[in-house]
């Protein structure tokens, strides 16, 4: 209940404030205004609240969007240290050359295609390479073979 109170807070203040209003008008109309007074001046009365309700509204709604500054600065950035090979984790993954070699042409993005043309090997034998090193390596896809060769710093 009080969470749509929170929600609503605006429209149950607007309206029963309206409400409020109207019992009010209703009651001064039978104590202290004369009953041969104007219909109009009820309406307008009646129109200047609901205008200075509407605008005290929007105002409250449509609050004006903050404005988004761009900074834009220098950048340093330190060179990132050379590679160096991780000699034991290359030793106990037991690849051949030719698979070290697949894997670093994998990781600059090449098909399967463009490594058996670089290698100037077969298109069977460059996926019976991978299929040996996603087994020795223990990953299912290209992508995970990459980031487990970099991570164990086997290649660059």
């Amino acid at each position: 209940m009080f969470k749509a109170f929170k929600k609503h807070k605006d429209l149950i203040l607007y309206s029963s404030s309206l409400a409020l209003l109207l019992l009010l008008l209703r009651w001064l109309e039978f104590r202290f205004l004369v009953l041969s007074t104007s219909l109009d001046i009820y309406i307008g009365i009646i129109a200047a609240v609901f205008m200075g309700l509407g605008i005290w509204l929007a105002l409250k709604l449509f609050k004006p969007k903050p404005k988004t500054i761009v900074v834009e600065k220098e950048v340093y950035v330190t060179p990132t240290p050379e590679f160096v090979l991780n000699q034991k984790e290359l030793d106990n993954l037991n690849l051949t050359i030719r698979e070290l070699e697949v894997l670093e042409l994998m990781a600059k993005g090449m098909s399967n295609k463009e490594i058996a043309d670089q290698l100037f090997v077969s298109l069977n034998t460059i996926k019976t390479h991978s299929g040996k090193l996603f087994e020795k390596m223990e990953v299912k896809r290209r992508t995970q073979a990459v980031e487990k060769a970099k991570r164990l710093s086997i290649i660059p």
